[in-house]
């Protein structure tokens, strides 16, 4: 396969030759949708609390009595049965939202994202590539203001 080689004014110059082995895989799009999900997940903090009957500020009182009212009995009106009552199995942080990805599904979800890209003509190889620190603000600030509007946009 063959890429282009973009200078350093941004214009497309020769051409690269690629390597089969790599290039010339098929799109499996379940294979990389899988792979984009379980990456996602795996960088997902469980941060998200819910309360319980017991975390919700209620009193412990008997709301009326047990007999004799024609309505159903209640202990307490943290119930979840209640409005504003605790929830019966609420989400707490340390929910796990991990998600196992063999590894070598990973690689090959991988590996067929990069062929796809070349040949939608959205991988570029750019020769003289560089900047003074590993900076984004540099970045955007260079000389080389397509490189940003092509990579980052």
């Amino acid at each position: 396969m063959e890429l282009k080689l973009i200078d350093a004014q941004g214009q497309p110059g020769a051409t690269v030759t690629a390597s089969d082995a790599l290039f010339a895989r098929d799109f499996n799009e379940a294979l990389v949708h899988q792979v984009v999900v379980a990456y996602q997940a795996n960088a997902r903090a469980g941060n998200r609390k819910q309360k319980d009957r017991e975390e919700v500020h209620h009193s412990t009182k008997k709301p009326f009595r047990q007999k004799g009212t024609g309505r159903a009995r209640a202990g307490m009106t943290s119930s979840p049965l209640w409005r504003g009552g605790g929830r019966i199995f609420p989400n707490t942080p340390e929910e796990n939202f991990s998600q196992k990805l063999n590894r070598k599904m990973y690689r090959a979800g991988l590996a067929a994202i990069l062929p796809q890209l070349a040949r939608e003509g959205r991988l570029m190889v750019i020769d003289d590539f560089t900047i003074e620190a590993p900076k984004t603000r540099l970045l955007r600030k260079s000389s080389r203001p397509w490189v940003w509007s092509r990579c980052c946009s």
